[in-house]
């Protein structure tokens, strides 16, 4: 599938839920969210329906995301069905972490090629402020959960599959984990990653912090970043080594290094909304036309009037100066500020 822009669409994330066992404070309210109905949620048969039409339509690569992704039963089933459509190479899964030891006993012959897991600091009670976690609500105290985490991810890495890091710098509540949560790639054979918050939903009432911050952070602490000229999956991420580091380290900067010119991705919700962009008010509803009974010939052609409509890149800089060093990339301001987004949305909502 060729955008408007030349841009050759073969990454698809899919979201199969908006639940989620945590409450992260820059994805969903203290209080939660109102569920949408089980019904209004495509059924996993929906869904690899419109997968095996985007793999038709030159889809490769599946990203499967929540919420979070494994809340979902029958994710395995998911997962192992996502991995035998003809023309998809590569299934990968983005989760919190918690649920991951039961889904890998349960998954055998389903586990995704690589897993992303979200982990934003190592300090218990950070954790619990982060996450709003409680023994109450997620099934044990913070310390226990964390360490839930990181025995999973030594698990995965013993199993030689694929593990990177993501993790959501936000000013106030855990830039002294930046440096912990980067050391982490000193022993183990992972990636890394720091993205730049967006601001989406509930995260625009909060303050990013730059990954131009980030990295200073880390070139301080750890010595010279040095660029990766590797492929580490599918993502915008720019990679880099440190010297005796065993795994790498990743920056992902809609903000400061706006990547838009090479995004190639398309984003389907947990209701079947078709989205060129997470930014973008614009979509296309394909669960309405699966359950109006529309041949697989219309649903290919509403997904190929999506992909028309691909925007060249992401509003959330609209009013931010451009940065000196690149008329392409977008900064953050001295304060940390950035444009105002719609408070009704959510990362939950769309997938990330």
């Amino acid at each position: 599938m060729i955008d408007p822009f030349g841009r050759n669409l073969d990454y698809l994330r899919v979201s199969i839920t908006d639940r989620c066992n945590l409450r992260c404070v820059y994805c969903m309210p203290p209080s939660g969210v109102e569920w949408k109905p089980h019904g209004s949620m495509l059924s996993f048969e929906e869904i690899l329906r419109l997968c095996g039409i985007m793999a038709g339509l030159g889809i490769r690569k599946i990203k499967v995301t929540g919420g979070e992704p494994l809340v979902r039963k029958g994710a395995a089933f998911f997962i192992r069905s996502l991995k035998a459509l003809q023309g998809i190479e590569q299934v990968t899964l983005t989760t919190n972490g918690l649920l991951l030891d039961s889904f890998l006993g349960e998954a055998k012959d389903a586990i995704p090629d690589a897993f992303n897991i979200s982990l934003d600091t190592l300090d218990a009670e950070r954790f619990a402020r982060i996450t709003r976690s409680t023994s109450e609500n997620s099934g044990g105290s913070a310390e226990s959960l964390l360490k839930k985490i990181l025995r999973v991810m030594d698990d995965l890495l013993k199993k030689n599959i694929p593990l990177k890091i993501n993790c959501v710098p936000v000013r106030s509540f855990n830039e002294e984990d930046i440096v912990p949560i980067a050391a982490l790639a000193r022993d183990k054979n992972i990636a890394v990653r720091f993205i730049e918050l967006m601001p989406m939903g509930i995260a625009s009432a909060l303050r990013p912090v730059s990954n131009n911050e980030v990295a200073a952070m880390l070139e301080k602490q750890f010595g010279p970043l040095t660029p990766f000229s590797g492929v580490l999956g599918n993502g915008p991420a720019r990679y880099y080594t440190i010297k005796g580091f065993l795994g790498k380290l990743g920056f992902i900067s809609p903000l400061s290094h706006k990547f838009c010119e090479s995004c190639t991705r398309l984003r389907l919700s947990s209701e079947g909304m078709l989205k060129p962009c997470l930014s973008s008010d614009i979509g296309m509803d394909l669960r309405l036309l699966l359950r109006s009974n529309a041949s697989d010939e219309e649903l290919r052609a509403a997904i190929m009037e999506l992909v028309s409509k691909k925007p060249w890149a992401h509003t959330f800089l609209q009013s931010m100066p451009l940065a000196p060093d690149s008329g392409a990339a977008n900064t953050i301001d001295a304060t940390g500020a950035v444009a105002p987004a719609d408070p009704k949305g959510g990362m939950y909502r769309i997938g990330g």
